[in-house]
């Protein structure tokens, strides 16, 4: 299920992720009585809620509004409908990233706590992953978001438009890891099955019906007889899809700043 942002009025939208216009939807007034406690940042608390309990499929305007113990009615005064909430959602959840990245400082330590950071991020809103790239909110907190990648790949001294490319090369590798982290976890309450058992069953037809694997793909079958996985240390309560995934993002990531450094070494941007 892909999803896609930035679908209502442009102009309404933006005020609302800007803050820079009225709540309250113009020509509307409140109903008689007390009205305590709905604002626009509690609606978007409780659809952030929904969603991280119950997934993106859940998300309605009535799903939102049964949460504030309100009807959907009640939240169209204060959120034009469901895709200016979506837009909203999406830039606030991205207030919770750090932007306390130093200006000059070590920049792989500084990339490699920005990926880390970003792919529990993620983890904790797998909803996050089911929405678009192809246009972004162009909210206040994902524009911090950005920055803060930007200000840590400053630090390497290559040029902006080098940069401009790792930004999109170093978003979409953390983002592609932490899809693969989420299938991971939802794979077995999605279909009925521990992963255990999914891959015993099809490992054991495949040694049973295709008994020359090994000879039809000879340089895949050396890679794993040559890179058998350790045993798992620590909290071996992880199953193991999800651990292969993460020791994948760090193997991967320290291969993309070995890339990085590399290029800076070669000297391609005026502080190199």
């Amino acid at each position: 299920m892909v999803v896609y942002t930035g679908q209502g009025d442009a102009r309404r939208s933006m005020s609302l992720l800007w803050r820079s216009a009225a709540p309250q939807e113009p020509g509307r007034t409140p109903g008689p009585g007390p009205r305590p406690g709905l604002t626009v940042d509690a609606i978007v608390a409780a659809a952030i809620a929904v969603a991280d309990e119950d997934g993106m499929a859940a998300l309605s305007m009535r799903a939102v509004g049964e949460r504030l113990g309100r009807t959907a009615m009640a939240l169209y005064t204060y959120v034009p409908g469901k895709s200016e909430l979506l837009d909203l959602m999406y830039d606030a959840v991205h207030a919770e990233l750090p932007g306390d990245r130093p200006a000059g400082g070590d920049w792989r330590t500084d990339l490699t706590r920005w990926a880390q950071d970003t792919l529990a991020f993620f983890l904790r809103h797998p909803w996050v992953l089911q929405v678009s790239q192809a246009r972004p909110v162009l909210g206040p907190h994902e524009y911090a978001a950005l920055d803060t990648l930007v200000r840590c790949l400053y630090g390497t001294g290559l040029d902006a438009g080098v940069l401009r490319r790792l930004v999109g090369t170093l978003f979409h590798f953390v983002r592609g890891a932490a899809q693969t982290v989420a299938d991971a976890r939802e794979a077995a309450s999605a279909t009925g099955r521990p992963d255990e058992e999914w891959w015993y069953a099809r490992s054991a037809a495949l040694v049973e019906l295709v008994p020359d694997f090994a000879d039809r793909y000879p340089e895949l079958s050396r890679m794993e007889r040559e890179s058998a996985p350790p045993q798992p240390a620590g909290d071996d309560t992880v199953p193991y899809p999800e651990r292969e995934a993460r020791e994948t993002f760090t193997a991967g990531l320290d291969v993309l700043l070995d890339g990085i450094g590399a290029a800076v070494r070669r000297g391609r941007g005026p502080g190199a």
